[in-house]
């Protein structure tokens, strides 16, 4: 039997990508929820006049993490089985929403990677964000025995199950970061799947000082570092080797 999923967009300044994303969202998916998180240039507008997705409005900007939330919130009280998420900037390729699904069924989280495999026309990733990304991917491999290659990519599909048991508090861009950390410590079940590496706003902001990257890396240690310490708090330790994760390559 077919499990009941979504797929959630978190939105936020993409009155130049939304329509079109959706569109093409809506040929994959059966449901589809957009969390508008205080956008200002007219996004939210061009949301309401839809009447084929969810929307769910932030009052103001609360950021990626807190977007993410909302949509996992949504997903438990609506009584899915998987969610899929996604960006809206165009830089995830909705066709590939059915793999990560059928990937769900057996495991508790599916991540994108960007690096496992390449593709014709990837792009040429930023140089401070690919080094940011191997160093703290370095990081959460080598706490939690894994073999990650890509922390931060927001393509995933969920089982709503493995998400009830998550407690993400992180607004921000390095909501992964208490996401892995959870994962591992609560021993989720990960599998990676190969996705294009797209860059379309090389120049995105991360908010603030944190558009230095020496700052940045030193932030997302810093969250790695709090997360563990509330698991500890919580009862829960640090594994002694890997859960379950495996690769998918195909």
């Amino acid at each position: 039997m077919t499990k009941r999923w979504l797929a959630a967009l978190p939105v936020y300044n993409e009155a130049g990508y939304v329509n079109h994303v959706l569109d093409e969202v809506l040929k994959y998916a059966p449901d589809v929820l957009a969390v508008n998180d205080g956008s200002n240039d007219g996004t939210g507008k061009l949301l309401d006049q839809r009447s084929d997705i969810s929307v769910i409005h932030h009052d103001k900007n609360h950021g990626y993490g807190a977007a993410l939330r909302t949509a996992f919130q949504y997903a438990i009280d609506e009584g899915y089985e998987i969610i899929v998420t996604l960006d809206c900037d165009g830089q995830h390729q909705p066709k590939r929403i059915p793999q990560f699904v059928s990937a769900c069924k057996n495991v508790d989280i599916v991540s994108g990677s960007r690096y496992l495999k390449k593709y014709d026309g990837d792009s040429v990733p930023p140089a401070q964000r690919l080094l940011i990304n191997k160093q703290i991917t370095k990081t959460i491999n080598d706490l939690f025995h894994w073999n990650l290659t890509d922390t931060f990519c927001g393509f995933k599909a969920y089982r709503i199950e493995a998400v009830a048991k998550l407690d993400i508090t992180v607004d921000g861009y390095a909501m992964p970061l208490e996401l892995w950390t959870q994962a591992a410590m609560l021993g989720m079940r990960i599998l990676e799947v190969p996705v294009p590496l797209i860059y379309l706003d090389e120049k995105r902001s991360f908010g603030g000082a944190l558009d230095d990257g020496s700052l940045r890396l030193t932030y997302y240690n810093k969250v790695i570092d709090q997360s563990i310490k509330a698991m500890l708090d919580r009862g829960y330790a640090l594994p002694i080797e890997a859960t379950p994760f495996c690769v998918e390559c195909p």
